[in-house]
């Protein structure tokens, strides 16, 4: 199964203190987007890879500094790459983990893909984004790029001397701004994206890897891959509960976060034994029973936040659900808040347009 555009929100990986250097509040950036702001705690939840990627092109115009994500790419380092990394770190050689990173790297994003090729006795090892035909690619590139030239220098140490390294794109900025950051001048309008290095590097050692953990690694990232698949309703019903307290949520809405077409959704749903109607369902009632659990708001706002229609379809819901009204089954759980009315406005999302 190939869905497109989600990536583990390591990607992020302290972006908190990046945009602390640059007087950003990182929350800020994330919620102008439609992100979690809460993302950074919880490092393998997915994530939209487009909507990553406007966030780092709205970082580097709210700064003014066009090498955001370059440089930012530099600061993460390969701790990007979450759980994948504590595998290729403890391969047997620089080639082997450059092969795993290749392989495995659809688990970690598939908003982009990692290909290396020899040509002439040197590595090609490129990047190419994956992203709605709206969202500019650039600093998703140069994030992807700083990462590589930590990763590398984190595999090979003083023995890192690359032979080049390219962009598509024309410069953002004076090319010697590159060479601060990368230690060389890039070759620009290029053919690819990425690192040119001797191929003789790819027999390199890794001193400290550790082939025990190499092969519990191994064995985990195995059944992650099998598992792959069966995350996807659990973000369809995370996605859902981010976005209905702001609006009805619809399978179009999902679909389109997700960089789907609904039809292709509900086929990838269906062939894990549910649908968006389904998950929709269990996600709102989970919500209701929370509220009404923890919270004093009225049954009328509870409809709303829940995205039904008025007070009536969310009774018939519940009814559904439980065999009695919401009221009943407060007074049955001996939960006696009195009913209180939330503040009718709310800041409008700046996702919803």
């Amino acid at each position: 199964m190939t869905y497109t555009d989600l990536s583990r929100a390591s990607s992020l990986a302290r972006l908190d203190e990046f945009c602390e250097k640059y007087q950003l509040d990182h929350r800020e950036m994330l919620r102008e987007v439609g992100l979690p702001e809460d993302l950074l705690e919880q490092p393998e939840i997915l994530i939209s890879y487009s909507l990553m990627a406007q966030l780092l092109e709205n970082c580097a115009r709210k700064t003014g500094y066009p090498l955001f994500s370059l440089e930012y790419g530099v600061f993460q380092g390969a701790a990007m790459l979450g759980e994948l990394f504590y595998l290729i770190k403890n391969a047997e050689t620089v080639g082997d983990s450059l092969r795993e990173l290749m392989l495995y790297y659809h688990l970690h994003s598939r908003g982009g893909q990692v290909t290396a090729a020899i040509e002439s006795g040197m590595v090609v090892l490129s990047y190419e984004p994956r992203l709605r035909d709206c969202v500019p690619t650039r600093q998703a590139v140069e994030l992807a790029v700083g990462v590589g030239q930590a990763l590398l220098k984190m595999l090979l140490g003083a023995k890192w001397q690359p032979a080049g390294v390219h962009f598509r794109s024309g410069p953002s900025c004076a090319p010697q701004a590159y060479q601060r950051i990368l230690g060389l001048t890039p070759q620009f309008n290029s053919t690819t994206n990425g690192w040119v290095f001797d191929a003789r590097l790819l027999e390199v050692p890794l001193s400290n890897s550790d082939p025990k953990l190499h092969t519990l690694m191994r064995e985990h990232i195995e059944k992650m891959d099998e598992l792959a698949a069966s995350e996807l309703p659990a973000y369809v019903q995370t996605l859902i509960r981010h976005f209905l307290p702001n609006g009805r949520v619809t399978v179009d809405f999902i679909a389109n976060y997700m960089t789907l077409s609904s039809r292709s959704l509900q086929r990838y749903l269906t062939d894990e034994g549910t649908s968006f109607q389904t998950l929709l369902d269990e996600t709102r009632q989970s919500m209701a029973e929370r509220y009404l659990s923890e919270s004093a708001i009225s049954l009328t706002q509870l409809a709303a936040i829940l995205g039904y229609s008025g007070l009536a379809a969310f009774s018939r819901a519940f009814q559904r659900w439980h065999g009695q009204s919401p009221r009943q089954w407060r007074k049955q759980h001996g939960i006696t808040y009195p009913a209180r009315v939330l503040p009718q406005h709310r800041r409008k999302p700046a996702w919803l347009k």
